[in-house]
This record gives structure tokens, C-alpha cells and sequence, in this order.
């Protein structure tokens, strides 16, 4: 290899991790802290649950040994779903093409089953569908989450979030821009509401579609802050791959 192409090569993989990863802030909305990670269409963001040997992988650590044997590592990452005490994934789950968990369209108890919900599908760009207009027209998604509820619909918050609710948790969940170009990962630094953290995906974020992936067990991976939340072991995974180094 010549000396240029030698010098081309090591200038783009020096530019890779830059150009895939997420880039994660800190914000405030009415008030409340949060930390937000902004993903870009065309970045290798995947989810993680099932591991080649068959075990779930439960953490970041497990993900990140995981992608070294190929060189490469996590930009960021977060709980991506609920999941039931074996840490099988409560609804719809696909990873890599793999389907791991089915769709989940009927009301239920809990958070999950408060209508409407909704899935996180991951193609060559991002959206947040709602469950039942994901059933009528599957979208042949790489990559899968569904969770619930909503958050956001359409520019409207879900119907059931009180303004003045007392039910506080450290909450998570992810919003999509209207040409599903880009996808924000979020996390709140302390408790919120439903109704509060609605209004970052929307008001703060002006994300027409939003979707909760879990409340009290939230966690984030988040280098670039020097984030590593610690825990009980997890069910889905979702984050940025990029190249370690």
C-alpha cells in the first residue's frame, strides 16, 4: 500500500467513531434535568438481547465484550423495552433480522398494555410506529423494540398522562423526527411524570413521535459523560456500535 492510500485509510478510521457515535448533552425541560443522546440516520445502532452462545447479555459490559472480539465497541447505550423475570422482552423484539419476542396489540395491565404503545423500528432510518398501524403494515425492520405507552402521537401527548400526576420515576424512552432522519435517545437525572417527560420529546425536543422503554430501572451508557450506570442485569439493549480505540 502506498504512503498516501496508507495515510487515507488511517485519517478515515479516525474519523469513524466520530461520525458513527452518538452525541449525548445534558438539558433541562420545564425544570428537569435530563441527558439526551442524537443519533443519526445512517449509524450503526442496533439492539442487543441474545448473545451467539445463547445467553442474554443483561449488560453493557456483557454488549461491549461481546463487539471487542471484532473490534469494536459501544458509542452509547440504554434499556431498550420491558421484559418479563427471565428477561425474555414483553412485546415484539427483533435483533439483526432475528425475531425474538412477538406483537403484543391487545390492552393490558401495567405500563406496557396502556394503549396506545408502540414499536421502535430501525431500517436505513428510524421511526416510532404505533402498535396496531404496525400490525395492519409491518415495516421490514432490522432492528425492533416494541414498549409502551407512547409518549408522544402524532404531536400529541398519550390521552391518559395527568398534568398533575404524584407518580414520579427516573423514566426512559426515545423520539423520532418526522423524516426519521434522526432518533433521540433520552433519559430523565431525576424523577418525572409521564406528562413531564412527554413534554421533553415534544416541547423541548419537538419530536412528533416518542415512545417509553421503562421507568426506576433505567440506565444509560454514555462514555462521552464519562456514564456508566450500573444494576440489576437488563432485559433489551439498545445502542451505537462503533469502532474501539
Amino acid at each position: 500500500m502506498t504512503r498516501w492510500r496508507s495515510a487515507l485509510l488511517a485519517a478515515a478510521l479516525a474519523l469513524a467513531p466520530a461520525v458513527a457515535q452518538a452525541a449525548c448533552r445534558d438539558m433541562e425541560q420545564d425544570g428537569a434535568s435530563y441527558t439526551v443522546c442524537e443519533v443519526q440516520a445512517g449509524a450503526d445502532l442496533r439492539l442487543f438481547h441474545t448473545a451467539a452462545d445463547g445467553a442474554i447479555y443483561g449488560s453493557f459490559l456483557k454488549v461491549n465484550d461481546s463487539l471487542a472480539a471484532s473490534g469494536q465497541q459501544l458509542g452509547f447505550a440504554m434499556n431498550a423495552g420491558m421484559y418479563h423475570s427471565d428477561r425474555s422482552p414483553v412485546g415484539l423484539l427483533i435483533e439483526e433480522g432475528t425475531q425474538r419476542g412477538r406483537l403484543i396489540t391487545a390492552a393490558g395491565p401495567g405500563n406496557f398494555g396502556m394503549r396506545p404503545n408502540g414499536v421502535l423500528c430501525i431500517t436505513e432510518h428510524f421511526a416510532v410506529i404505533e402498535s396496531r398501524h404496525f400490525a395492519k403494515n409491518p415495516p421490514a425492520c432490522r432492528e425492533a423494540s416494541q414498549s409502551g405507552p407512547m409518549l408522544v402521537i402524532d404531536g400529541a401527548l398519550h390521552p391518559r398522562f395527568l398534568p398533575d400526576s404524584d407518580s414520579r420515576y427516573i423514566r426512559n424512552g426515545v423520539g423520532v423526527s418526522a423524516d426519521g432522519a434522526t432518533a433521540v435517545f433520552a433519559i430523565s437525572n431525576q424523577p418525572v411524570t409521564f406528562h413531564e417527560f412527554a413534554r421533553l420529546f415534544r416541547d423541548g425536543l419537538n419530536l412528533p413521535n416518542a415512545l417509553y422503554f421503562d421507568g426506576n430501572i433505567s440506565r444509560l451508557y454514555a462514555p462521552e459523560l464519562g456514564r456508566h450506570d450500573g444494576g440489576l442485569p437488563m432485559g433489551p439493549i439498545v445502542g451505537t456500535v462503533v469502532p474501539a480505540g
